[in-house]
């Protein structure tokens, strides 16, 4: 059964702005994560950030609140599997499956969570 569903959009040009702000990337990103960022050229920086901020927002979405004291920047990571597809990392997600997508255009990035309860 679906309990959650999340969408968010992010404008690149405004993560373009923080893309070189190290207190921006370490509030946003989680080790794990930033050791992928590290070694993208600036344009895929702003993407992956970008996609990794709209992921997260979406999720919190999905949990019905938000990225604040429920649900931080730095409890969620988000990686891809080896064909590429985006998932989710988070140590207490129980009995759920959560499914990602992330997308980009040349002015922003999107990514739209559903979070699907395993118990009946």
């Amino acid at each position: 059964m679906i309990t959650g569903i999340g969408i968010d959009i992010t404008e690149l040009d405004r993560v373009e702005k923080h893309v070189d702000d190290d207190v921006f990337i370490r509030r946003v990103l989680t080790p794990e994560e930033r050791e992928c960022f590290s070694s993208l050229s600036r344009k895929r920086k702003v993407e992956f950030l970008a996609g990794r901020f709209s992921a997260k927002e979406a999720y919190a979405k999905a949990r019905g609140t938000g990225i604040g004291a429920d649900v931080s920047f730095q409890d969620v990571t988000v990686l891809n599997d080896p064909e590429g597809r985006p998932f989710l990392k988070k140590t207490d997600i129980q009995n759920e499956r959560v499914h990602l997508s992330i997308t980009h255009t040349d002015r922003s990035a999107a990514a739209f969570c559903v979070i699907e309860s395993l118990s009946c």
